[in-house]
């Protein structure tokens, strides 16, 4: 009899967020679940990791599922350095991030602890992926999207992924009648517009809210958020090497050296 996969997984809002309820379950239906993710919400930390104080660990049993679960006071980076490192027998064969409150899509990946927690998967030689719905709603509905990030991990898990490149992917806040598909995309070119909302606390000292506004500056159609806007599953292939191979011919025509 064949061995099941073993999938770590991990995600940004925190272990008992619907997001992650709903992907445990479909990693169960797949192979042997360990699941290892933060106590709280972290989301927004990036890659951050923790190095100037000390991480926290507390065995889990949040549900009946068969799944072994693990809480930790860490970042997403954080969960899967220490999955890797003191919790699993062997390298995981998949690594599934989310399932997301809110979008990842376009410049939302540098930001992100879930793209982050699979990102350092990714790192770490696991098959990754992350998955977010482009809604912020703690009751928002994940089980119509169930089939669809069950159909992905086991095409990873198939065919494996190149080394240094991970998945992202993201569904459009629509009920599964009126997904229309998968479509593979770039991430798109976008920034947020921010502004600080500046207030006093009762003993007169000032404190900020960071809010803004996502712009898109990419009209082309091959893009996540085309994809998105149109009703389609977006996934990206993402790669953590930051190198901007395209100018390297042109630096060294500079004068660097006297």
């Amino acid at each position: 009899m064949d061995k099941k996969p073993l999938i770590l997984v991990t995600n940004d809002d925190g272990i008992t967020a619907p997001g992650i309820r709903s992907l445990i379950k479909v990693m169960n239906s797949i192979g042997d679940v360990v699941v290892v993710a933060p106590d709280s919400p972290q989301s927004g930390m990036g890659h951050a990791i923790t190095v100037n104080a000390t991480l926290q660990c507390n065995k889990e049993h949040i549900d009946n599922g068969p799944q072994t679960e693990y809480s930790t006071s860490g970042t997403p980076a954080d969960c899967v350095k220490l999955a890797k490192h003191e919790i699993l027998k062997r390298v995981p064969d998949l690594c599934v991030s989310g399932i997301n409150h809110g979008s990842n899509a376009s410049i939302n990946v540098i930001y992100s602890g879930t793209m982050s927690a699979a990102v350092e998967a990714g790192i770490e030689g696991i098959p990754a992926i992350g998955f977010s719905l482009c809604d912020y709603n703690w009751e928002a509905n994940f089980e119509h999207l169930e089939p669809f990030v069950k159909q992905i991990a086991q095409n990873v898990l198939d065919n494996g992924l190149p080394e240094g490149v991970v998945l992202n992917v993201n569904f459009p806040k629509l009920e599964s009648n009126s997904i229309k598909g998968i479509k593979v995309c770039k991430q798109a070119e976008g920034n947020w517009e921010e502004n600080f909302d500046k207030r006093q606390n009762p003993q007169g000292k000032d404190y900020y809210w960071l809010s803004g506004k996502f712009v898109s500056h990419d009209d082309s159609e091959d893009t996540d958020v085309f994809a998105l806007e149109n009703g389609y599953i977006s996934l990206v292939p993402v790669t953590y090497d930051l190198t901007a191979h395209h100018f390297i011919k042109t630096l060294n025509t500079w004068k660097l050296n006297g």
